[in-house]
C-alpha cells in the first residue's frame, strides 16, 4: 500500500478509536462497580483480544519503553475511571484532553517530532471548542476527580509517547502488557464485585470493543502518525461522548455545545487534509 494510502488508514482507524473510546463516560457512569473493578474486568477480556492480535504469543521479553508505557495505559485508564466517579463528566473529559498540551512539551525532546504551524493552529481551535462545548457544564466541584483527571491526561501521553517511539517496532505489546498488569491489581476488588447480566454486558463491551478493538486500531495507527497529531484527532472523543447520552437518555446539547463540536470537528478535519497534502507532495 502506498505510503499516503496507508495514512488514511491511520487517520480512519484513529477516528474509530475516538468513537470507541467515547463511549465509556456513559457507561462507566452507569456501572455501580469499584474502579479498580471496572479496570481488571474489562482488561482480562482486552488482554484475550491483544492475545489473538498478536497471534498467540507464548514468549514475551518486554523492553524498558513497554514497561513504562504500559503503567501509563493503566494509570490513564484508572485514573479517567476514578475521575468520572468523582467529578462531572465534563470536567473528567475536558482536563483528560490536556494530554496534546504534555505532548508538545516533551514530544520533540523525546521523539524529536517538532510541532508544525498546523498543529499550533488545530490545538488552539480545538482547545476552543472544547470550552465552548462543555462550558457550561464545567466548574470546580469534585477537585479530587478533577486533579485526577488531569493526571490521566498525563498518563495517557505517557502512553501515546512510549507507543510511538515504538513506530518500528511492536508497540501492541505495551497495550498487552498494561492490561495483565491491570488485570492482577484490580483482581481483589473484582472478585468482590455482585455480577448482574447488565454489569457483565457493559464490561464485556468495555473490554473486547471499547478498550481492546480500540487499542488493536490505534497499536497500528500510532506507527503512522505522529504523536501530536493522534492526540488531535483523538480529541473528537469528549465530542462524540453526549452522542451516546443524546441516544440512551434523550439530552440535547445546547446551542453553545453544538458550536463548540463544530470547532473541534472542522479542525480536527483541516489538520487531517493538511497532513494528507503534505505526504501526497
Amino acid at each position: 500500500m502506498p505510503a499516503s494510502g496507508t495514512r488514511r488508514q491511520a487517520i480512519l482507524f484513529l477516528v474509530l478509536t475516538a468513537i470507541l473510546w467515547s463511549s465509556s463516560g456513559l457507561l462507566v457512569k452507569i456501572i455501580s462497580w469499584q474502579p479498580l473493578s471496572i479496570l481488571s474486568g474489562r482488561s482480562i477480556l482486552s488482554t484475550v483480544v491483544f492475545w489473538i492480535f498478536l497471534k498467540c504469543p507464548t514468549r514475551f521479553r518486554w523492553t524498558r519503553l513497554q514497561v513504562v508505557g504500559a503503567f501509563g495505559y493503566v494509570g490513564a485508564q484508572l485514573f479517567f475511571i476514578m475521575a468520572t466517579k468523582l467529578t462531572t463528566a465534563a470536567n473528567a473529559i475536558f482536563l483528560q484532553y490536556t494530554l496534546p498540551i504534555y505532548i508538545v512539551l516533551f514530544g520533540y525532546w523525546f521523539l524529536n517530532e517538532r510541532p508544525q504551524r498546523a498543529d499550533w493552529i488545530s490545538l488552539a481551535v480545538i482547545f476552543t471548542g472544547l470550552f465552548l462545548f462543555f462550558g457550561d457544564d464545567l466548574n470546580f466541584n469534585g477537585f479530587s476527580g478533577n486533579i485526577l483527571a488531569i493526571v490521566s491526561g498525563m498518563a495517557m501521553a505517557v502512553l501515546i509517547l512510549c507507543m510511538r517511539k515504538q513506530k518500528d517496532g511492536t508497540p501492541a505489546n505495551t497495550i498487552f502488557l498494561g492490561n495483565i498488569i491491570g488485570v492482577v491489581i484490580g483482581l481483589p476488588f473484582l472478585l468482590q464485585e455482585s455480577f448482574s447480566p447488565s454489569s457483565l454486558g457493559i464490561i464485556a463491551y468495555l473490554g473486547i470493543f471499547q478498550i481492546g478493538l480500540s487499542f488493536v486500531l490505534y497499536s497500528i495507527a500510532i506507527k503512522q502518525v505522529q504523536a501530536l497529531e493522534s492526540s488531535l484527532i483523538l480529541a473528537l472523543e469528549p465530542i462524540l461522548n453526549p452522542l451516546w447520552v443524546f441516544l440512551v437518555i434523550g439530552e440535547t446539547p445546547g446551542k453553545l455545545a453544538l458550536i463548540g463540536g463544530m470547532f473541534v470537528i472542522g479542525a480536527v478535519t483541516a489538520r487531517a487534509v493538511v497532513s494528507a497534502r503534505a505526504t501526497a507532495a
